[in-house]
Protein backbone atom coordinates (compact mmCIF):
# COMPACT_ATOMS: atom_id res chain seq x y z
CA UNK A 1 0.00 0.00 0.00
CA UNK A 2 1.26 3.57 -0.69
CA UNK A 3 0.68 6.70 0.91
CA UNK A 4 -1.83 7.94 -1.22
CA UNK A 5 -3.69 4.85 -1.17
CA UNK A 6 -3.08 5.18 2.71
CA UNK A 7 -5.04 8.45 2.48
CA UNK A 8 -7.38 7.36 0.37
CA UNK A 9 -8.53 4.59 2.16
CA UNK A 10 -8.38 7.10 5.07
CA UNK A 11 -10.44 9.59 3.53
CA UNK A 12 -13.24 6.90 2.65
CA UNK A 13 -13.36 5.32 6.06
CA UNK A 14 -13.64 8.68 8.08
CA UNK A 15 -15.44 10.41 5.88
CA UNK A 16 -13.04 12.96 5.52
CA UNK A 17 -11.54 15.05 2.22
CA UNK A 18 -8.66 13.45 0.91
CA UNK A 19 -6.62 17.10 1.69
CA UNK A 20 -7.68 16.58 5.29
CA UNK A 21 -6.69 12.67 5.61
CA UNK A 22 -3.76 13.79 3.94
CA UNK A 23 -2.93 15.75 7.01
CA UNK A 24 -3.50 13.35 9.52
CA UNK A 25 -1.70 10.63 7.74
CA UNK A 26 1.55 13.14 7.47
CA UNK A 27 0.82 13.88 11.03
CA UNK A 28 1.42 10.09 12.02
CA UNK A 29 4.12 9.87 10.03
CA UNK A 30 5.89 13.01 11.28
CA UNK A 31 4.76 11.84 14.24
CA UNK A 32 7.04 8.41 14.47
CA UNK A 33 9.96 10.17 12.62
CA UNK A 34 10.00 12.48 14.95
CA UNK A 35 10.13 9.53 17.96
CA UNK A 36 12.82 7.50 16.27
CA UNK A 37 15.01 10.32 16.19
CA UNK A 38 14.69 11.43 19.97
CA UNK A 39 15.55 7.37 20.54
CA UNK A 40 11.94 6.60 21.68
CA UNK A 41 10.29 2.92 20.89
CA UNK A 42 7.34 3.29 19.29
CA UNK A 43 4.40 0.54 19.74
CA UNK A 44 1.10 0.59 17.77
CA UNK A 45 -1.08 -2.45 19.61
CA UNK A 46 -1.88 -4.80 17.01
CA UNK A 47 0.41 -3.35 14.38
CA UNK A 48 3.74 -3.46 15.16
CA UNK A 49 6.73 -1.73 17.15
CA UNK A 50 10.01 0.68 15.70
CA UNK A 51 13.34 1.40 17.55
CA UNK A 52 16.21 2.61 16.80
CA UNK A 53 19.31 0.51 17.93
CA UNK A 54 22.88 1.43 18.77
CA UNK A 55 25.40 -0.82 17.11
CA UNK A 56 29.29 -1.25 17.47
CA UNK A 57 31.57 0.12 14.44
CA UNK A 58 32.71 -2.46 12.71
CA UNK A 59 36.04 -3.30 12.59
CA UNK A 60 36.43 -2.48 8.98
CA UNK A 61 38.82 0.25 7.44
CA UNK A 62 37.74 2.95 4.67
CA UNK A 63 40.25 2.72 2.26
CA UNK A 64 41.15 5.80 1.54
CA UNK A 65 41.22 7.50 4.89
CA UNK A 66 42.52 4.49 7.06
CA UNK A 67 40.16 5.33 9.73
CA UNK A 68 37.42 2.91 11.61
CA UNK A 69 34.10 3.09 10.99
CA UNK A 70 31.59 4.98 12.97
CA UNK A 71 29.46 3.93 15.61
CA UNK A 72 25.92 3.45 13.96
CA UNK A 73 22.07 3.21 14.34
CA UNK A 74 19.41 1.07 12.50
CA UNK A 75 16.11 0.72 12.22
CA UNK A 76 14.17 -1.94 13.59
CA UNK A 77 10.85 -3.49 13.36
CA UNK A 78 8.80 -5.96 14.22
CA UNK A 79 4.95 -6.96 13.35
CA UNK A 80 2.49 -7.79 16.10
CA UNK A 81 2.14 -11.13 17.65
CA UNK A 82 -1.20 -12.61 16.53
Amino acid sequence: MTKAELVEEVAKVAELTKKHSEVIVNTVFQSIIEALHEEDKIELRGFGSFRIRRRRSRQGRNPKTRSASPRRRSRTSSPAKS
